[in-house]
């Protein structure tokens, strides 16, 4: 039995998130799925230290597991990575060197090893010397975790450089301020983005953060692929698995711009070469300081549906899935499958400004998709926002059908 030593305590909110990188197997290479937690305490023992079969057979096939945690903390997800993601191998960093106490106790729970069989080492300086300092020696890692307080823009680069070909970077960013719109500057330093006020803010976060990472990878001529996305309101916080391969993306696809017309309430994704040509067809396609316009950022899928469908499927097989675990892991992982629809653009649709714009009481969000299917849209709920929907139904028909809802 391993006890872990955390500076704070644990938080119900976060429990999801906490699980939500798990273990999963990419078909061409070698292992790249890791468990993302930060507590330890979300499973009943029995449950989180079982043998698991699946998981040894991918390893056993597709080799080993290298992890660097950049901005380890105290350390609990670097024993994590070890004990329920089998590591072979995590280097444990924190600039903060008050914690080398904390972060040691915990480790020294799993036997460290030596030589070239030693399965964990420490290191109290900054992320970037350290990133920096793996790629000269060419120490490369599968895997690296970036859990940053506030922006992650200026890890990005240095992590590139330290992870292998076909390797995952997973990041995290809690500057939920940026996001909302009202200072574009910063985020125009920081991710390359002009971000402005849009209803979908919280999505926009996501897409900043990918959209630097894409910034960042294409200047050392890497692509990266998301392959899920999440947002949490408790922080908030956005965290983003990334594939990062050699190549990049052709003809910027899926990294351009996002406008919103605050008039009719639609949106549209712009390229690069319709810059100068933006006009919304509500204002007689004349300019009209109704549409805003954000970006570059990324406008393609928040997730990949097969790694989505395979972490669903090995939360099930482990347990982890189901009202037992009191996390809803599951109906998470399903709406991100849904959200995955090659049809449904960015962005999400509130159902309440919705009702304001219909000057109707807002309707069930069940009634309203079940409308929408039936009509043969797309539409599938959000994870970002409790009571909003992903469509590609047009705004004045989401209105049309919420005033026939109310008429019933």
């Amino acid at each position: 039995m391993i006890t872990l030593n955390s500076p704070s305590q644990p938080n119900i909110q976060t429990s999801i998130q906490r699980q939500l990188s798990i273990p999963i197997a990419n078909r061409s290479s070698r292992l790249r799925g890791v468990l993302n937690s930060t507590t330890a305490d979300l499973l009943p023992p029995r449950k989180r230290h079982r043998p698991r079969p699946r998981r040894a057979h991918c390893r056993a096939s597709k080799g080993k597991l290298r992890v660097l945690a950049a901005l380890c903390g105290c350390g609990i997800r670097s024993v994590r990575y070890l004990v329920e993601a089998e590591a072979d191998f995590v280097f444990a960093n924190d600039a903060n060197d008050e914690n080398r106490k904390v972060i040691t106790e915990n480790l020294s729970q799993v036997e460290s090893g030596s030589g070239d069989e030693a399965r964990w080492a420490v290191s109290l300086t900054d992320a970037n010397r350290v990133m920096t300092e793996c790629y000269l020696k060419r120490d490369f890692f599968d895997l690296i975790d970036i859990d940053s307080f506030g922006s992650v823009s200026s890890f990005l680069r240095s992590s590139f450089n330290a992870l292998k070909l076909n390797g995952l970077l997973y990041v995290t960013s809690t500057d939920g301020l940026w996001s909302d719109g009202h200072r574009p500057q910063q985020t125009l330093a920081a991710y390359g983005a002009y971000v402005q006020p849009m209803p979908y803010l919280n999505e926009l976060g996501l897409r900043m953060l990918i959209g630097g990472a894409v910034r960042e990878a294409s200047v050392l001529g890497y692509r990266v692929t998301p392959l899920f996305s999440y947002y949490s309101y408790h922080g908030p916080i956005f965290r983003v698995m990334l594939q990062v391969n050699r190549g990049k993306l052709p003809d910027n696809k899926h990294y351009g711009f996002i406008g919103y017309c605050n008039s009719c309430g639609s949106c549209k994704e712009y390229s690069w070469v319709e810059l100068g040509r933006i006009s919304c067809p509500c204002s007689d396609s004349k300019v009209s300081k109704a549409l805003v316009v954000s970006g570059p950022l990324w406008t393609g899928p928040l997730h990949d549906t097969a790694y989505i469908t395979e972490m669903l499927s090995l939360a099930e097989e482990w347990g982890w899935a189901g009202s037992v675990t009191g996390t809803d892991l599951d109906k998470l992982l399903n709406q991100m499958v849904a959200e995955s629809d090659p049809k449904l653009p960015f962005g999400y649709i509130k159902l309440d400004e919705v009702a304001s714009r219909a000057k109707v009481n807002s309707p069930t969000l069940r009634a309203v998709v079940s409308t929408l299917q039936e009509e043969g849209y797309a539409v599938s709920r959000s994870h970002i926002e409790s009571n909003a929907i992903k469509t590609n139904c047009p705004m004045e028909d989401c209105v049309r059908i919420v005033e026939q809802l109310h008429q019933r």
